[in-house]
């Protein structure tokens, strides 16, 4: 399972549910909940250290005998967020006052860590490339900007017409210093009704992963190896996606190689 179209990996209450038994490998989580106004959801973290961001809408998070208050966003286009980290081991309850959409971004780890708020100010916003390879990073949960055990999350805003995830890059091998093993998940969403876009995978070893996929709101696609990028925005509507990574490596890092033959004249 590679490409995830919307209402493909749907599990009880959640829209979107792709865990590493489902996705074939061993630390990276990602699901996607719905709630209506005064709605609820709890869950055990089990083995996973998870971060509660919103989409849409705002919520209260209790973990920990902590509450902690998400102002959250109108939309994903609208800004950084707010979010909630919330450790292993432990039992989360999700309530919205006025109903939301939120992504449960997780990754199987082993230390414990204190649950914690995220506020929207301290995000590092990035504006990585230029000319029709621009987009924006919110670097919310990245490796230098806030403290997990194993999971990197990040968003990347893509202007309509533009590329991102370029040049193809890869993190499917640990090579101290110079690359990751992380797997990752990509979530989309795109502005308007009718948007759509594209996203590549290819090998970077025989047998390996291989998809272009036309990508609409509420799907995913998975990497579990390969070059991947560009992402493609279509003319006239914003591509969101949320990157989920973890993996096995000693040092929480995203070190990753890019594609020889695709890195002359970037900007």
């Amino acid at each position: 399972m590679t490409y995830v179209p919307k209402g493909s990996a749907a599990e009880g209450p959640y829209a979107l549910a792709v865990d590493p038994a489902r996705a074939g490998w061993t630390y990276s989580s990602l699901r996607v909940v719905e709630l209506p106004p005064g709605g609820l959801h709890s869950f055990a973290t089990g083995e996973s250290e998870w971060i509660v961001l919103p989409l849409t809408g705002g919520c209260t998070v209790h973990a920990e005998g902590e509450i902690i208050e998400l102002l959250g966003r109108e939309s994903v286009f609208s800004g950084a967020s707010d979010f909630a980290y919330v450790p292993r081991d432990t039992h989360i309850q999700i309530a919205s006052g006025v109903g939301g959409r939120f992504a449960l971004a997780g990754a199987k780890c082993e230390r414990r860590l204190p649950a914690r708020y995220g506020p929207a100010p301290e995000v590092p916003v990035e504006h990585r490339g230029s000319g029709t390879c621009a987009r924006q990073v919110r670097n919310f949960a990245a490796a230098d900007a806030f403290a997990c055990d194993r999971l990197i999350a990040v968003e990347v805003i893509t202007p309509g017409g533009n590329w991102s995830s370029y040049p193809p890059h890869k993190h499917d091998e640990h090579r101290p210093g110079v690359e990751a093993e992380l797997e990752e998940i990509y979530y989309f969403e795109i502005e308007g009704d009718s948007g759509f876009g594209y996203q590549r995978v290819f090998p970077s070893r025989e047998g390996g992963t291989d998809v272009l996929a036309e990508v609409r709101s509420g799907d995913a696609v998975l990497v579990p190896d390969g070059w991947h990028g560009p992402s493609i925005a279509q003319p006239g509507h914003a591509m969101y996606y949320l990157n989920v990574m973890a993996g096995p490596g000693d040092e929480r890092e995203w070190k990753i190689c890019f594609h020889p033959d695709h890195t002359e004249g970037y900007r």
